[in-house]
């Protein structure tokens, strides 16, 4: 019998992020009879932590010094490659920017194969931060895509070859998103005119690319036709007061709610009548996920992985990114044909059930993980993910 896949699943942190909640939906899902894993991260803080400690697994730290060229840092990634070669570690995976940079050059001078997942297209980054995340995504042995418009990314403004790209898509539990929605809501919503129409947008307030202010100017447009109009927006931020007073300044006091951070985003989104993300550049977007497992039509920008969630005229609406007006004028489409919204609403859930399953996302990682260690073809019949 084959000994276990010595794997190393490396993060920043645990934060309540979309990132941060795959991962842990990864520790659950694959196959303690296959793997054995430790857990790394730069710092061992965050509300996910305790949900890892959970399953056994106390992460080990290994942090950064206050740039990446300095000393501290450079000690750690020699550190990282002697405990690497000391653990027998058969595999590394990681999963964000400064987990790569340290971990891919760690894992070169241990002889260690390691899988950079790549969650987005490098919006976040100036030049030189991308130009050394590409390098170090080179080095690597593998890459993982959550979205095709990632994998082209990669291949046209990388040159990555296809060949070390694969594509895997985020995962949901539907059966815990279903339990959390039909358990209710941590705390009232803001209150709303019987029948008055809800629109969502779930995302942080720490950068502009989310573009909240885009939803702020279309709902101003769209609740000139439809007066009963309010939009939640979920999430928070440093972005948030000047949110704020942008919404004050539109007039829409009474229109728009800041609901801020909630556990209970589930629930919420049940009481919605459509979801919108109207971001400038995404990766494959949890937000979007979670709206149409809640059976929402969405309203989204052609921004990453967005249309290939949604698809144009099946599971919602795609709108140019940075564009307020095509913005509202979608939305009051769907708020104007109830029964177009509904069957985007339903095909979206379907799509979730078919294509967005837990269990795909943690097959799809298993089969990577095994043919990269030389082992295809040995996969239990059985996929499973642990509750």
């Amino acid at each position: 019998m084959d000994k276990h896949i010595r794997l190393v699943e490396f993060i920043n942190a645990f934060r309540l992020g979309g990132g941060e909640v795959q991962f842990l939906e990864l520790l659950r899902g694959l196959p303690r009879a296959r793997y054995d894993i430790q857990v790394l991260a730069l710092e061992t803080t965050g509300p996910l932590l305790p949900a890892v400690r959970k399953l056994g697994l106390e992460p080990e730290t290994f942090g950064l010094g206050p740039s990446f060229v300095h000393t501290r840092t450079l000690r750690q990634v020699v550190r990282l490659a002697r405990w690497l070669r000391d653990q027998r570690v058969d595999l590394v995976h990681v999963h964000d920017f400064y987990t790569t940079l340290l971990a891919v050059p760690a894992c070169r001078l241990a002889g260690v194969p390691v899988v950079v997942s790549r969650l987005d297209l490098a919006h976040w980054h100036e030049r030189a931060r991308h130009a050394l995340l590409a390098t170090a995504t080179h080095a690597a042995t593998h890459a993982i895509a959550n979205a095709d418009a990632v994998r082209r990314f990669l291949m046209e403004r990388e040159w990555l070859p296809a060949e070390h790209i694969t594509v895997i898509r985020n995962g949901l539990s539907l059966e815990r998103f279903d339990a959390r929605a039909a358990s209710g809501l941590e705390r009232p919503l803001p209150h709303v005119p019987e029948g008055a129409p809800i629109i969502t947008l779930v995302a942080n307030m720490t950068h502009e690319v989310k573009r909240q202010e885009d939803f702020l100017e279309a709902l101003r447009l769209v609740r000139h036709r439809h007066p009963q109009v309010r939009g939640f927006l979920i999430g928070d931020g440093v972005r948030r007061p000047e949110l704020e007073a942008r919404a004050r300044a539109r007039g829409l006091s009474e229109g728009v709610h800041f609901l801020g951070h909630r556990m209970d985003v589930p629930a919420v989104l049940r009481r919605a009548t459509l979801g919108v993300l109207c971001s400038r550049h995404e990766g494959l977007s949890n937000a979007v996920m979670e709206g149409m497992a809640a059976g929402l039509p969405m309203v989204v920008t052609d921004a990453g992985g967005n249309a290939e969630l949604v698809a144009d005229g099946q599971r919602g609406v795609v709108v140019p990114p940075v564009a307020p007006f095509k913005l509202a004028a979608a939305i009051s489409r769907l708020l104007e044909a109830p029964g177009l919204a509904r069957r985007m609403g339903l095909a979206g859930r379907a799509f979730v059930e078919a294509e967005l399953s837990l269990e795909r996302m943690v097959s799809a990682h298993d089969e990577l993980f095994l043919r990269l260690m030389g082992r295809a073809g040995r996969t239990d019949t059985a996929r499973r993910t642990a509750a």
